[in-house]
């Protein structure tokens, strides 16, 4: 079967699909994006994606291509369209088209939206199964990490850096020595005292959606969660490492720069977490439609 793409009012097949070579998001990577992960054919975490969408389009000064219900509609006929039950749905907001300016066109232009879906492996069946390694790197990102932008050329490199050290995910560490995140996903630790711990939401961060869930989940898991920056050196001889993100779920770490964390096996707050999270993606009615 084709694959289908949205492509600014059209479904498309994939191999038709195009955009215009003066589209701000391939001259200037002047747009944003979104990824939602499909479970059983539900959107999980639907609402805090969307929310995160208008903020992305709030803080670059983008107009919505549409509201939220009409492209929940799109995003639906996508997903039916591909026979995506479990899987990824991928959108992108761009400036439109104009002629290759640095500034805002003017007049404005109607921005450009793209909506993709593809079927992925099947949720993973244990935090064991889910378990990588790491890396650690300088981050050398823009200043405005808290927007999800498509400018995403620092994220590629690291994430290719990780790739070619044998491991998932490279965890990025500021000019202070202080963790910021990953190339694609939030951190936590749990650090050497016992304490569940994440960098708290600023400009150096994405607001993760998996990360605003599983805060959310704590409650009744007797973890108690102190939203406070680490340091490398934390982060080296913490007990536990693991990310989060819409496509690695609670991804736990258990290998970083080739030294094992803790024992090298996934640790007992990661395991109750990704399982706290795993009944989320089954089975809360939350993530309904």
């Amino acid at each position: 079967m084709s694959r289908v793409a949205y492509v600014n009012g059209r479904y498309l097949k994939l191999s038709e699909a195009a955009v215009n070579v003066e589209d701000r998001g391939y001259q200037f990577a002047d747009g944003i994006y979104e990824v939602i992960h499909v479970f059983d054919g539900r959107l999980i975490d639907a609402e805090r994606h969307l929310e995160r969408l208008a903020r992305s389009l709030r803080e670059l000064r983008l107009p919505a291509p549409m509201g939220a219900a009409p492209l929940l509609r799109v995003i639906a006929e996508v997903a039916r369209r591909n026979r995506v039950r479990e899987g990824l749905i991928y959108m992108q907001v761009t400036r439109g088209v104009a002629r290759r300016d640095h500034a805002f066109p003017n007049p404005a232009v109607p921005p450009a939206l793209v909506v993709t879906a593809r079927r992925t492996p099947p949720f993973p069946a244990s935090a064991a199964a889910n378990a990588v390694a790491a890396i650690t790197q300088r981050d050398q990102r823009w200043a405005r990490c808290d927007i999800k932008t498509v400018g995403l050329t620092a994220n590629v490199l690291a994430k290719q850096a990780a790739r070619e050290a044998g491991a998932a995910e490279a965890i990025q560490y500021d000019a202070d020595g202080m963790v910021t995140e990953g190339a694609s996903s939030n951190v936590w630790i749990v650090d050497a005292a016992g304490h569940l711990r994440t960098r708290e939401l600023s400009d150096a961060i994405l607001p993760g959606c998996t990360r605003a869930a599983l805060i959310g989940l704590l409650d009744g898991t007797g973890v108690t969660l102190d939203e406070r920056a680490f340091s490398l050196a934390e982060l080296r001889a913490a007990r536990e490492i693991f990310v989060t993100s819409a496509t690695s779920f609670v991804k736990p770490v258990i290998r970083l720069d080739g030294t094992a964390v803790g024992d090298g096996t996934v640790g007992p707050v990661t395991a109750a977490l990704f399982d706290r999270f795993a009944a989320h993606v089954r089975g809360d009615g939350r993530n309904a439609r």
